[in-house]
């Protein structure tokens, strides 16, 4: 169960940056609604607690077992790019870039998971 909701926090956190991403880049006012400024920040708090629960039920600890700790590295990461392409980047252009090296590093804590391995499927 808590893999599942695990499983779609995550799919819901990327969901919301998309969303969010393409808010910003249309200039909506979207990004004012007090909703928008706190549903992300719930569900990545959902998202982070069935982590660290999975982490202990199944004993594999970040910076003891690399998968875990290359999960959290691209973690910050994502949320460094992330920031950046939602709030820190000056143009619409490093806006875009930021966006997509934010998805490329979701997608590869995503192959990290499901391979177990740092280099995913490579």
């Amino acid at each position: 169960m808590i893999k599942l909701i695990h499983m779609s926090a995550a799919a819901i956190t990327i969901s919301l940056f998309i969303m969010r991403m393409y808010w910003v880049m249309t200039d909506s006012g979207m990004m004012k609604k007090k909703w928008v400024k706190i549903l992300p920040h719930v569900n990545d708090t959902v998202l982070l607690g069935a982590a660290i629960y999975l982490s202990v039920t199944i004993y594999q600890y970040p910076f003891v077992h690399h998968w875990l700790t290359a999960k959290v590295i691209a973690l910050f990461a994502y949320i460094i790019f992330g920031s950046f392409a939602l709030k820190r980047a000056k143009t619409k252009q490093q806006k875009l870039i930021f966006f997509f090296l934010a998805v490329l590093m979701f997608a590869y804590i995503i192959m990290v998971a499901m391979t177990r391995t740092v280099t995913g499927i490579f």
